[in-house]
């Protein structure tokens, strides 16, 4: 299920994408980036409708896909 992210108060959802940009495996190409200038990577994607939180009701999980990306795992 899409979350709006703009129905997450601010400091959860900060919490959220920094929780995010700071997994293993999250690759920002040849350029070490900041957190900062991760975080506003993917806030900028998500106002773009880029990227979208899920919540996967099965796992009671949480977690921020780009759109292309949940495009590809539905056609499964």
């Amino acid at each position: 299920m899409e979350v709006p992210y703009q129905e997450i108060p601010a400091q959860t959802l900060r919490a959220l994408i920094e929780e995010f940009v700071s997994r293993d495996g999250t690759d920002y190409g040849r350029v070490e980036l900041s957190l900062e200038e991760k975080v506003a990577q993917v806030q900028h994607l998500l106002a773009c409708n880029k990227a979208v939180i899920w919540f996967d009701k099965a796992t009671e999980t949480i977690s921020i896909f780009h759109r292309d990306d949940m495009a590809r795992m539905n056609e499964y």
